[in-house]
């Protein structure tokens, strides 16, 4: 395991701008609205030599445990209680507040390795209202401006001798990378926690809780997964306010980066109305579009009544607009009692396996002689086509190459047959296939 790096203070004093600039590229939203952390969000990061897991927080407020701001401060709590090293940042330009001195006196009690670190010092002037913060008794403050990069090398220093052991990179299994991707209040964050086991993120009845994509690291039975619950995706005319299009494009970033999608479905709507909503399906054709497996997760299972009609209305539907990925795998399951959810990550491992599946030149070229003769090639102003082999370009999602006379100018609906057929006959279900057309004139042409 890596050693663990937490970030945790008061609102709007720079955590996650801090969390940015340790992690090396833009993870974490930030805003001027204090509050936009509601999560725990994670990234892995290499700090003088040293490969750390970094975890901002929400920030440290006081608020009864039923409201939300007591969510969040719960979820930061839990975060300090499994930290190797804790930075606890306070802003220079503020001062010490009376807020800084409880959660001060708090973190103390906790007995976790602990840097004092003062953002926002700017200048000698920052760095004297940095010295003000010995009064919290947690030692020496180390003045840092993470939006000036001021004092992070020295920072980047004091964390790595802090550090207990961890495992060199080359020790790191392979991790599958994972996404839940869905309309806003589909139930992802309640089916990431049940996953993992803990309550990670932030829930309850409030729509679009999750502002950010949150990355969790955990492990099955066949190894490493990397989770990203992401911010729910509204229609584009719907997404107007600036915080909110910064967690559309970060959901959007963190769908590029995975291998397999869910994507969640909120079984309830479905069962009421037409099977699946318009913005679920221009989802799942993102993650098409992307070339990444694709699932189908049918949450809040437990409310649903009719379950027969639910299923098949999703089903049709599925059949009926979104034939690129025909054979999508849909679970169905409930965040909440916990039903269905063992399907899950077995259902994930196959799609990533297909996903990066690859098929043998001899059993290919057997295929498409077989498939030529069943439908032969098309007329293209009056002359036929020849398309002569095909090979498998790469894998994930598998991309085969059509080499021939005039390939290029190959119809779409042989296009489509050909795609079909060589998901049939791969058993490729529910990943893009992508097929490209070279023509003989030049074969040996760049992708």
């Amino acid at each position: 395991m890596l050693p663990v790096v937490v970030i945790a203070g008061r609102p709007n004093v720079g955590k996650s701008t801090l969390f940015n600039k340790l992690a090396g590229r833009r993870h974490a939203l930030v805003a001027d609205t204090p509050g936009v952390t509601r999560d725990r969000k994670d990234a892995t990061a290499m700090l003088r030599g040293r490969e750390v897991r970094l975890v901002d927080t929400a920030g440290l407020e006081e608020s009864a445990p039923e409201t939300l701001y007591g969510r969040m401060r719960a979820s930061s709590e839990a975060a300090v209680s499994q930290a190797d090293l804790v930075l606890f940042v306070i802003d220079a330009r503020a001062g010490v507040t009376p807020a800084d001195e409880h959660f001060a006196a708090w973190l103390r009690r906790q007995g976790r390795p602990m840097l004092l670190v003062v953002n926002k010092a700017e200048g000698r002037g920052g760095a004297a209202a940095a010295l003000d913060a010995y009064s919290l008794g947690l030692g020496e403050p180390i003045a840092i401006s993470a939006e000036h990069s001021e004092g992070i090398a020295d920072l980047m220093g004091h964390i790595a001798d802090r550090l207990p052991e961890g495992p060199s990179r080359e020790d790191r299994p392979d991790t599958l990378k994972l996404a839940i991707v869905g309309r806003p209040n589909a139930g992802k964050s309640t089916l990431l926690n049940r996953l993992i086991g803990e309550e990670r993120m932030i829930t309850g009845p409030e729509p679009g809780l999750t502002r950010d994509s949150v990355a969790v690291r955990f492990h099955d039975e066949q190894g490493a997964i990397e989770l990203v619950d992401t911010a729910g995706l509204r229609k584009r005319a719907r997404v107007d306010v600036g915080l909110e299009k910064m967690s559309t494009s970060s959901t959007i970033e963190a769908l590029k980066m995975a291998e397999v999608v869910v994507v969640a479905v909120d079984a309830t709507e479905a069962e009421q109305g037409r099977g699946l909503h318009d913005q679920d399906l221009q989802i799942a054709r993102l993650v098409e579009r992307e070339g990444r497996a694709c699932i189908i997760a049918m949450t809040k299972w437990d409310a649903v009544t009719d379950r027969n009609f639910a299923r098949k209305a999703v089903s049709d539907r599925l059949e009926a607009s979104l034939a690129q990925m025909k054979g999508i795998p849909v679970v169905t399951l409930s965040g909440i009692t916990g039903q269905g959810v063992d399907k899950l990550l077995p259902t994930v491992r196959q799609a990533h396996e297909i996903w990066n599946r690859r098929v043998a030149t001899g059993a290919l070229n057997r295929w498409f002689e077989a498939a030529l003769e069943r439908h032969q090639a098309p007329l293209v102003d009056g002359r036929r086509l020849k398309l002569r082999y095909i090979t498998q370009a790469k894998a994930r999602p598998p991309t085969f190459i059509v080499f021939g006379t005039r390939a290029e100018q190959t119809p779409e609906d042989y296009q489509r047959y050909l795609v079909n057929s060589l998901r049939e006959t791969f058993s490729l279900p529910g990943t893009p296939v992508r097929i490209q057309f070279r023509g003989s004139n030049n074969p040996y042409a760049d992708e």
